[in-house]
């Protein structure tokens, strides 16, 4: 009696460590998720990221324990070592991921109450001793995570709402001209081109990276905010309609840069509708302080917009190309400016980085920029009008765009010391920003005289423009790369297609994930090929979770 007791016990100990590997890989994905309940469920159920391997094991447990004889102390040592090899071979999502698992304070309180929810399931495995009953343990794992999550909710909103007191004061005491910046994409660009400026002309902080929630901003305020800030610019992110409205009620900007409406989130928001409400939340919010709002004219070919912007037309600065023709025939050639926008000329791409022409106030200007990507010549062009409102020379805005630092990971072009050269665009993950890249990748291909290769795993979020869009960007793959490596291809079956369509023979791969790519290239590569890196999944799309 007292030998099976022991064994049931080391058996619990053994689960144990498994469950709190096993969980840990949940809240990895809950992490990524924003620790939304909802997006993970929905991550588990469309990806099926059950158990199978330790369950079929448990099943010929079960079996056996049903028609044969074997003693249960046996089963439970056959049981014991399952777990204890499954917790060995199980996915340490804090070392094994390219974006490893973070520990944070919140991460462990939920890790430790899932933790605990799961002792009290498992408790009913050991008191009933049957192989069966850790199929249900095992199963109900990421049930225990969610409702870790979920009881920690009321806990997690208290410290949130002080966290939240304490920033909204400390801003309100600093009382910086504060620069919010929205967007289905270009967001994070402008934000880094724009603070490149203004730290040429007082002290400015910045959201750093992709920080753009509540919670985010609330943590750079608290950490970072100092008396001598004069100029804060914070990044809105969007997660439905009310995002944008909750953001500007915790930084009353004044000053409002929206910088497109587009696909990107485009499951979250089902409708371009959708997605122009949501970020014009951001004009409705710096208009009511009678700020001033500057946007890409292509945000205003929706009724949505135009209607706040013709209530508004002094506080509105629209930056965009001029139709083409005096009588436009399509949305492309049609443009939304009035006479007194600021008008992009043309944007050059050259080897070295960007040329942009432009016109505002009667005045032609022409700037230089070692960047790459005709996309961030709008960009570059709406950071330079809220450099001119905020009252900086054109002179000096010219000077420190000259200087502007590639966005990392966003088109960032980095030469080898082997010739070849990366264009590490991991991070920009939208259809403009996919056909720049390509266009980035045509023009150093044909200046270094090698081949254009591309590594892809497609666009995620587009929605039910997934197919569209893919055809769209794989015909242009075709047009400019030599080889074309898809990740994870069942993705992007129609990428494939129109790529294999309109190349000609061009050399098409197909990998499981970035290492294989990478190791592909490492084995092949010539001195002077140009390789883009076109947006690197994140964990849950690329490498899910095989248990």
């Amino acid at each position: 009696m007292i030998e099976d007791f022991a064994i049931q016990s080391i058996t619990l100990i053994a689960f144990l460590a498994f469950a709190t590997k096993r969980l840990m890989n949940y809240l990895h994905a809950l992490q990524q998720e924003d620790y939304d309940n909802t997006r993970l469920s929905t991550w588990i159920v469309r990806n099926k990221v059950y158990d199978s391997r330790v369950c079929q094991f448990l099943i010929v447990m079960s079996g056996i324990a049903l028609f044969t004889t074997i003693h249960a102390t046996i089963l439970n040592i056959f049981i014991f070592l399952a777990f204890i090899i499954a917790a060995y071979f199980e996915k340490d999502p804090r070392k094994q991921s390219k974006k490893a698992l973070a520990i944070t304070k919140r991460a462990r309180r939920i890790l430790i109450m899932a933790l605990f929810y799961t002792l009290i399931c498992a408790g009913g495995a050991f008191y009933i001793s049957f192989p069966a009953m850790w199929i249900i343990v095992i199963q109900l794992i990421p049930v225990m995570l969610l409702l870790g999550n979920t009881s920690l909710a009321p806990y997690e909103a208290a410290v949130q709402k002080k966290f939240y007191n304490e920033a909204k004061a400390k801003l309100e005491e600093v009382s910086p001209t504060i620069i919010a910046i929205t967007g289905s994409y270009g967001k994070t660009s402008v934000k880094h081109i724009l603070g490149h400026i203004l730290k040429n002309s007082a002290p400015t902080l910045t959201t750093p990276g992709s920080v753009n929630t509540l919670m985010g901003v609330t943590r750079i305020i608290r950490e970072q905010l100092q008396p001598h800030h004069k100029y804060f610019i914070t990044e809105m992110g969007a997660y439905g309609p009310g995002s944008i409205a909750e953001l500007c009620a915790f930084t009353p900007p004044d000053i409002g840069i929206i910088t497109s409406i587009g696909h990107a989130h485009y499951e979250r928001f089902k409708s371009l509708n959708t997605v122009v409400q949501a970020k014009y939340e951001l004009a409705e919010s710096v208009i009511s302080r009678n700020g001033t709002m500057i946007v890409h004219e292509k945000t205003l070919k929706f009724e949505h917009s135009r209607n706040i912007r013709h209530r508004a037309m002094d506080n509105f600065i629209a930056c965009g190309e001029p139709s083409k023709t005096k009588a436009p025939k399509t949305e492309q050639e049609f443009s939304y400016l009035a006479p007194d926008d600021l008008k992009i000329l043309s944007v050059q791409q050259t080897p070295k980085g960007l040329c942009i022409k432009i016109e505002w106030k009667d005045e032609k200007h022409t700037l230089r920029a070692p960047l790459y990507g005709i996309h961030h010549g709008h960009n570059i062009a709406l950071a330079f009008a809220c450099a001119m409102t905020l009252g900086m020379e054109a002179k000096d805005i010219r000077a420190a765009i000259s200087t502007t630092t590639q966005v990392r990971h966003r088109l960032e072009v980095k030469q080898q010391n082997d010739g070849t050269i990366i264009i590490d665009d991991a991070f920009n993950s939208n259809p403009p920003g996919f056909r720049s890249a390509l266009h980035v990748l045509g023009v150093l291909a044909e200046d270094q005289g090698g081949r254009a290769i591309l590594v892809t795993p497609g666009i995620v979020e587009l929605g039910a423009a997934h197919d569209e869009v893919h055809t769209t960007l794989g015909t242009l793959a075709a047009g400019t790369c030599d080889i074309v490596i898809v990740v994870n291809p069942q993705r992007i079956p129609t990428f494939i297609n129109a790529f294999q369509t309109n190349s000609h023979g061009k050399v098409l791969m197909e990998v499981d994930s970035f290492n294989e790519a990478q190791e592909w290239i490492f084995a092949n590569k010539k001195s002077n090929d140009v390789i883009l890196l076109e947006n690197d999944l994140p964990d849950i799309y690329e490498q899910i979770l095989k248990i």
